[in-house]
Parts: C-alpha cells; sequence; structure tokens
C-alpha cells in the first residue's frame, strides 16, 4: 500500500515542477517567441505502382487542390467543353511542359484546365521506374460543366443520360 501513494507523490511533485505554462510568456508583458509548424509540403510520394493509379492519385490531388473549381456529381450530358492536356512531369513531380491536344474553342475552359493544372504543382512524386529519361508524360481530360467547372475524366463518374 505504501507504493501507490509513493508514486502518486511522485508524480504530483514532478507535474508541479513546471513553473508557468507553456503557452504563457516568461515575463508578463513581453511576447515569447512562437514557433510556427513547417508548413506542408505539396509534393508527396505516390504510393500507386502502376500507371494508371498514378494517373488516378494524380487527379485526385489536381482535384483537391482546385476543391472550388470542381464538382464530385455526374457530369451532365452535353458538357459545357473538353479538355485534353497532354503534359509531362519529373521525378520530382515538377511540371515540365505542357500543351492543349483538343479543345473546343472555349478559351475560358482552356485557361482554367492549364491553371489548375500549373497551379497544382508540385505532384506526387511517381515510383520510379515510371519515369524514363527524367521525364513522366500524360495526358489528362478537363470535363466542364455549363457552370464552369470541371471534374477530371481518370476520376468522373459516367455521364447523365439526356
Amino acid at each position: 500500500m505504501q507504493r501507490p501513494k509513493l508514486s502518486l507523490f511522485l508524480f504530483c511533485l514532478l507535474a508541479g515542477c513546471a513553473s508557468r505554462p507553456l503557452d504563457q510568456p516568461s515575463k508578463p508583458g513581453v511576447p515569447q517567441e512562437t514557433k510556427k509548424p513547417p508548413a506542408p509540403t505539396k509534393s508527396t510520394n505516390s504510393s500507386a505502382f502502376t500507371l494508371n493509379g498514378y494517373k488516378k492519385d494524380l487527379a485526385q490531388h489536381i482535384s483537391r487542390e482546385n476543391a472550388s473549381s470542381t464538382y464530385s456529381d455526374r457530369p451532365q450530358a452535353l458538357l459545357r467543353a473538353v479538355i485534353v492536356v497532354k503534359f509531362a512531369i519529373n521525378a520530382d513531380g515538377k511540371l515540365l511542359s505542357s500543351e492543349l491536344m483538343r479543345t473546343n474553342h472555349d478559351q475560358a475552359a482552356e485557361k482554367i484546365a492549364l491553371a489548375s493544372l500549373r497551379g497544382s504543382a508540385p505532384y506526387p512524386k511517381p515510383a520510379s521506374y515510371l519515369v524514363k529519361n527524367g521525364r513522366l508524360e500524360l495526358i489528362e481530360t478537363w470535363l466542364f460543366n455549363d457552370d464552369g467547372r470541371f471534374q477530371l475524366r481518370t476520376i468522373a463518374l459516367p455521364q447523365e443520360s439526356d
């Protein structure tokens, strides 16, 4: 019975050793330097083992980074625009190049597609065996509804029917 009381006494004694809470300044009226946690980095390693798996990771990443410009419902039956972009990234997930491959000449949709691609960089790092000669070339399709929001074909639901 003596041991539990001694342990409790030692715990209370050690707990009371702190002279002030850690979140309070050491001197009243003098601001204490606060350390900010490091900013999270956008680029992470993709856990995908296949090219299709990596494309899915990449599409989810672009959609998350552009959440206010995307939609998660089924694309409408008649899309406002379909924009196909060919792009290349390096082993670190850095965008190397991008070009329009297919467009219906909706300049606003083209700008949104390219801006969403560029603004999402850096991307998750692909598995090293997917990168050839320092680059990984990919093609993705942006599906635009009438309201100007998009969904990426790789993760899009089937389109609505008429």
